[in-house]
């Protein structure tokens, strides 16, 4: 295996060479209680821009974009891939990798190799909070942060274009967490059919999925943030006048032809929708996710302690430990019975169902708000990854951009029911696929509530920080470094030759569009935001914002 690789390329080859997916998870998997390397085994980032090109042959990720670079004349010397190892918290990819302090002296090589031009970095993703804190470590003093000082990031970057960004968490981080269900598996299955197939894993897939996904702690720098303030409580969220059934209209419409557009209102009705609850991120039982929060039990977090259980695990299963096995039935009847829980109250749910995960990862991410950012104690680490906890550097040249595809129903809360008790299942909970919103329409799918996105992250996440929380002077953005909002509504590929799509809004499928591209390249190329024209806005983003109350 030595310096083979694990994860993309062809999954075939991957299974061939480790005759078996649960070696290849335990090479995946890191230490439980350091979240490093487990002993013996060291799985390192693949670097250069191989690194995430292709993920997997004929599936392009950064491939399209690198390609159309390179036409404006980019090449070796003037485009890097920071390739990070994404299963690390991020403080972590320093202490480990030095990833961090790699990426330092790659861009100050490529500022003072290129007549001192400033670079453009374009983050994806969870790369986006990455880079996040990676602008805080660049100038906080050693040992904990990179020693640049105030003004490295003025003196080096010209614009940060985020790509899908992840700012404010996705709650399906949430439900892999909880039962590791999450869309995501069905990537892997496209790209390697039969792969998460019972005949490999016998029949416990997910419990091997999460018992290997908990030992990352990047996951839990995915997890709402912002509590209930950004995510709404058990009776608001502002995304709350979300009509799934117009924006469903909408979404067929952009696959249709425009002749039809000017009769599309005709038929709207003037009944009031019922308010849905999205602030409720995960809900046991349809009911407890639509009833008013009165008649919801409460249950404080002290009554959340865990009764453990003599391990009840049944050898004939295959030995598939989860956190799970050391939770008594009465434990997890408990959870289920406090019907409803918010950004805020989840934490403590986590904390109660995933301890050691829990007091591992939050020793290196927070999710909360700041009261007074100049209070020191937001000079450490777990803060960085938090835009609502850090401030942006002093640069009021740079430019910061959210650019992120629209019109795509998008996971924004679960409705939960026990699993079945039988004694080989050891995950006590999945979403309840049974659960369907009314007359077959509205926001309620298989369990899931969905609001606008690009399929992965909410527009709320994507957007909010661009539309509000660091428009113009705020206390996270002290310096007013310029902020633009870019979206990208999603169309469906018209036919299969045009393979995923021209003008995708999807998460990934986004890096082929070719008016997300054509933005890159006039940024890389010199251009400003008031150049391109400023913001472009589809969704509701500045009207949630705007019902979000912070103190700016």
């Amino acid at each position: 295996l030595f310096r083979k690789r694990l994860w993309g390329g062809s999954f075939t080859e991957i299974f061939k060479r480790f005759g078996w997916p649960l070696c290849w998870l335990e090479h995946l998997s890191l230490h439980n209680e350091t979240g490093l390397d487990p002993p013996g085994i060291r799985v390192r980032a693949v670097s250069g821009l191989v690194a995430a090109d292709y993920f997997a042959p004929g599936y392009f990720v950064w491939a399209v974009l690198i390609q159309n670079l390179a036409r404006i004349g980019y090449e070796g010397k003037n485009m890097y891939m920071a390739a990070y190892d994404w299963r690390l918290s991020f403080q972590n990819t320093e202490i480990r990798d030095q990833a961090l302090s790699r990426l330092k002296s790659k861009i100050e090589l490529m500022y003072v190799t290129n007549g001192s031009k400033k670079v453009v970095v374009v983050p994806h993703s969870m790369g986006v909070i990455y880079f996040l804190h990676f602008l805080k470590w660049v100038e906080s003093p050693p040992p904990m942060g990179g020693g640049g000082g105030p003004g490295w990031c003025a003196k080096h970057i010209k614009a940060i274009m985020n790509i899908g960004p992840a700012f404010l968490g996705v709650p399906k981080a949430v439900s892999g967490m909880l039962s590791a269900e999450a869309r995501d598996i069905a990537v892997i299955r496209a790209v390697a059919p039969g792969f998460l197939d019972s005949k490999f894993l016998r029949l416990q897939t997910l419990e091997h999925v999460m018992r290997v996904s908990r030992t990352w702690d990047s996951i839990v720098s995915l997890m709402p943030k912002g509590g209930e303030t950004i995510w709404g409580n058990l009776d608001w969220s502002p995304e709350e006048e979300h009509d799934c059934d117009s924006a469903k209209k909408r979404y067929l419409q952009c696959s249709l032809s425009e002749k039809n557009t000017n009769h599309s209102n005709e038929k709207r009705g003037f009944q009031a929708k019922e308010r849905m609850k999205y602030g409720r991120i995960i809900s046991f039982g349809k009911a407890a996710s639509e009833l008013p929060s009165s008649q919801l039990p409460t249950l404080g977090s002290k009554e959340l302690l865990r009764t453990s259980t003599s391990s009840n695990s049944d050898a004939s299963c295959g030995e598939v430990w989860t956190e799970y096995d050391e939770m008594s039935r009465e434990s997890i009847q408990k959870v289920a019975e406090n019907k409803a829980y918010t950004a805020r109250t989840l934490i403590d749910l986590l904390r109660f169902v995933a301890p050691k995960m829990m007091q591992r990862a939050e020793a290196h991410f927070s999710h909360g708000i700041a009261e007074n950012l100049d209070d020191p104690k937001y000079a450490h680490y777990k803060y960085w990854s938090n835009p609502l906890e850090t401030k942006l550097p002093e640069a009021p040249d740079m430019e910061i951009y959210c650019l992120y595809g629209v019109g795509i129903p998008t996971e924004r809360s679960y409705v939960y029911k026990l699993s079945p008790s039988d004694r080989c299942n050891s995950i006590p909970f999945q979403i309840d696929t049974s659960a369907d919103g009314s007359d077959g329409g509205g926001c309620l799918k298989g369990g899931v509530y969905f609001v606008d996105g690009d399929e992965s992250v909410p527009v709320l996440s994507a957007g909010f920080m661009c539309a509000k929380g660091w428009r113009g002077r705020t206390r996270f953005n002290p310096s007013g470094i310029a902020t633009y909002i870019r979206e990208y509504q999603h169309k469906p590929p018209a036919s299969l030759l045009e393979g995923r799509g021209v003008e995708s809004g999807a998460h990934v499928d986004i890096m082929g569009n070719v008016a997300l591209i054509e933005d890159v390249l006039r940024v890389a190329a010199g251009a400003t935001g008031a150049e391109l024209g400023g913001d472009r806005i589809y969704s509701d983003i500045i009207k949630m914002s705007e019902r979000i109350n912070i103190r700016l």
